[in-house]
């Protein structure tokens, strides 16, 4: 049975990472995507990725930063390495941002125009900021590359208009905990063929680690909650997720049977 962790930070991660990625093999974890959330730390996030195979990476500046800029023309030119899968993370959040966003919704398009131009799929955050992350989509013509809707907490309608523009639907720890029965029904209804899974680690572990370090190991938590709302086995769920992530993520090298 192979896993994937289709978004997780491992730069950021406190523990030793060969320690780490030897908890991930146990638990069936066989391809991991290592997300870059600003331009000073992708060294980092790209070198961890190009030290192993079962790892890939992606290049992008995420809505909350705000201490640098890029357009387009540069995303893409640190996008074209083999390693690049995905342009990302990007796209909108209003719920730490304050005053004027026109700045971030920019950005948001110059990612766009990046993954566009290197025909790589776009890894999307969005928080309290459905409808312009949306429209800008649809403006911008995002369908052409497609995506994913990483972390996704937002409602059926959301998920449906992502869909539609090609973007799969990847959920995380959230899916595990009490209060998120808004989402877990989402996540009943996403067809299988866009379902992803994925950590946000360090972040939003899981049931019943939650509130400590998330670590890739830990999506197998979130496989098996998905799986049982779904009312599918495991094997079946990790199946599906896994072929959805080659299929999206197409430069990913793909684990040996």
């Amino acid at each position: 049975m192979f896993l994937t962790d289709s978004h997780c930070h491992l730069d950021m991660l406190q523990d030793d990472l060969q320690q780490i990625l030897a908890r991930a093999k146990e638990q069936g974890v066989q391809s991991i995507l290592n997300v870059c959330v600003n331009l000073k730390d992708f060294p980092k996030v790209l070198a961890i990725a190009k030290a192993h195979p079962f790892i890939t990476a992606s290049v992008g500046l995420h809505p909350n930063e705000t201490d640098e800029d890029v357009n387009a023309q540069q995303l893409a030119l640190l996008g074209r390495d083999e390693k690049v899968v995905a342009i990302g993370e990007t796209g909108l959040d209003y719920y730490r941002t304050t005053g004027d966003t026109e700045w971030q919704r920019e950005r948001f398009r110059e990612h766009i125009r990046a993954a566009k131009i290197l025909q790589k799929p776009i890894i999307v955050h969005t928080r309290q900021a459905k409808e312009d992350t949306i429209q800008i989509l649809q403006e911008e013509k995002a369908d052409a590359v497609g995506g994913v809707m990483h972390c996704f907490t937002e409602d059926w309608q959301t998920a449906e208009q992502a869909m539609n523009m090609n973007f799969y639907i990847s959920f995380s720890g959230v899916i595990t905990f009490k209060n998120a029965t808004a989402i877990q029904e989402v996540a009943r209804q996403v067809p299988e063929d866009r379902l992803l899974i994925e950590t946000d680690a360090p972040y939003l572990a899981p049931h019943p680690y939650r509130g400590k370090p998330n670590e890739p190991a830990y999506v197998r938590h979130t496989a098996q909650y998905l799986a049982d709302l779904r009312k599918i086995s495991l094997e079946k769920l990790a199946a599906v997720t896994t072929e959805n992530f080659f299929r999206l993520f197409k430069g990913a090298p793909k684990p040996h049977v």
